[in-house]
């Protein structure tokens, strides 16, 4: 990540601390930045081979393009 990603990164963490337990962030155990979406990813799964949640991902805007949510029932 640049200096133009970190910058969104901040603001995009202090927007979602604002909306408190409905964020996009809460619950997230890892960010990664999709170079290719030019997005962050909220990965909330706890071990890298098992997850029951798709991850959230934000643009560098700051815009919500997957809330994420449960991947089973």
């Amino acid at each position: 990540m640049g200096r133009e990603e970190l910058a969104a990164l901040i603001q995009i963490l202090t927007g979602f601390q604002a909306q408190g337990p409905s964020s996009p962030a809460i619950g997230a155990w890892h960010i990664h930045f999709d170079k290719k979406r030019a997005a962050f990813v909220f990965d909330r799964c706890e071990n890298e081979g098992y997850c029951e949640e798709r991850p959230a991902v934000v643009s560098l805007a700051g815009e919500v393009l997957d809330a994420g949510g449960p991947l089973f029932g």
